[in-house]
């Protein structure tokens, strides 16, 4: 998600901006507006953005002095001027300050729409370069993490795969040096990587740049921003990890790829109930036993630990996702006695549920 600070000094403007930017795509969030350079920096101590869209004549602190600000404070950010003023000066002031465009008032939506979809992108291109960047440093030091990977993807072994992602994403933390949104580019990166390396096994994977809608809000505080992109790189790895076992299932028999996709779908429609072997095998038409033997070739765990798995995923997501408490996160996903529900969310995650929360929140 890209986050948007507008600064005008009329609010009419600001408001019809921030309308108009929020139309524009679903990804791109006016999250505060300043009457001035002076306000503009004052937020900036306490959220964070992307993308500063600034007028150039403003009281206090002016558009310009605003993008030198920015650049020296904050250099992750970029600068877009939208002005009243067609004068070739100040446009080649901003492109000297590295601002992205120069958009005359009255604004036209669809100039703006596409300069906005620009900055975006340029945005993503430039964490990507980054973080590739990054990645070809760092790899050849800890290419055992990445074979970690390999192996759970070629085995279909899933059992341990929760733990080693997060266990990875401290690893790509520490490259980072708490330049934190470079985490999702990071991620994908890594899941390119595995991609690259998977080849060999037949396995053909296109993965998109994601979406953390629902991760955060429009607003994002300074003392959220660690927890709030972790989130979003874990999602990147948990998502991409297992599309990639998915594939990895589809070079084998399909006929029985099906089978094992419907004895999942039940399981994901019925984890928090007592599933009963002898009916999941009636659903799907197979005899218990080769069910039971099937099912573990081909996802490298036991049903009842699949179960478990599908439980102490959804318990993840409620943890980190709600503030309901351990005890009604516990019944929400099949587990009566609260001891027992930590004492299984541990075995998976290596933490209890609290330190997981705190871990991953902190």
């Amino acid at each position: 998600m890209i986050r948007v600070l507008l600064v005008d000094d009329a609010p009419i403007i600001r408001e019809s901006l921030t309308q108009t930017i929020d139309e524009i795509n679903e990804m791109i969030v006016v999250s505060g507006t300043a009457a001035n350079g002076q306000k503009a920096l004052e937020w900036l101590e306490t959220h964070y953005v992307d993308l500063c869209v600034t007028d150039i004549r403003m009281p206090v602190m002016d558009g310009l002095a605003l993008i030198e600000q920015i650049s020296t404070r904050y250099p992750w950010m970029v600068c877009m001027v939208v002005s009243s003023y067609d004068d070739f000066e100040y446009a080649k002031q901003s492109i000297q300050l590295k601002a992205l465009d120069y958009i005359l008032k009255p604004v036209n939506p669809a100039l703006l729409s596409s300069s906005m979809e620009r900055a975006m992108n340029h945005i993503n291109q430039e964490r990507s370069r980054d973080a590739a960047a990054m990645l070809l440093r760092k790899l050849p030091h800890h290419r055992i993490w990445l074979e970690r990977w390999l192996e759970h993807i070629r085995t279909l072994h899933t059992e341990t795969l929760p733990l080693l992602i997060v266990e990875t994403l401290e690893l790509l933390e520490s490259w980072v040096d708490n330049r934190y949104y470079l985490l999702n580019a990071l991620s994908n990166a890594w899941l390119q990587t595995l991609i690259e390396e998977l080849l060999a096994d037949k396995i053909h994977l296109e993965l998109d740049e994601g979406k953390d809608l629902g991760l955060g809000g429009k607003e994002l505080d300074v003392p959220s921003i660690r927890s709030y992109f972790r989130l979003c790189a874990v999602r990147r790895l948990e998502e991409g990890a297992y599309r990639l076992i998915t594939a990895m299932r589809g070079v084998r028999d399909q006929q029985t790829i099906k089978k094992i996709e419907m004895i999942k779908e039940y399981i994901a429609l019925h984890f928090a109930e007592d599933i009963n072997l002898q009916e999941l095998s009636e659903v799907v038409e197979m005899n218990k036993s080769y069910m039971c033997t099937l099912f573990k070739q081909e996802t490298g765990a036991t049903v009842w630990n699949y179960i478990m798995g599908e439980r102490m995923r959804k318990a993840r997501s409620l943890l980190l996702e709600t503030s309901d408490k351990v005890y009604e996160v516990a019944g929400q996903v099949g587990y009566e006695d609260v001891p027992y529900f930590s004492q299984i969310f541990k075995k998976y995650y290596g933490m209890s549920p609290l330190d997981y929360k705190k871990r991953m929140k902190s």
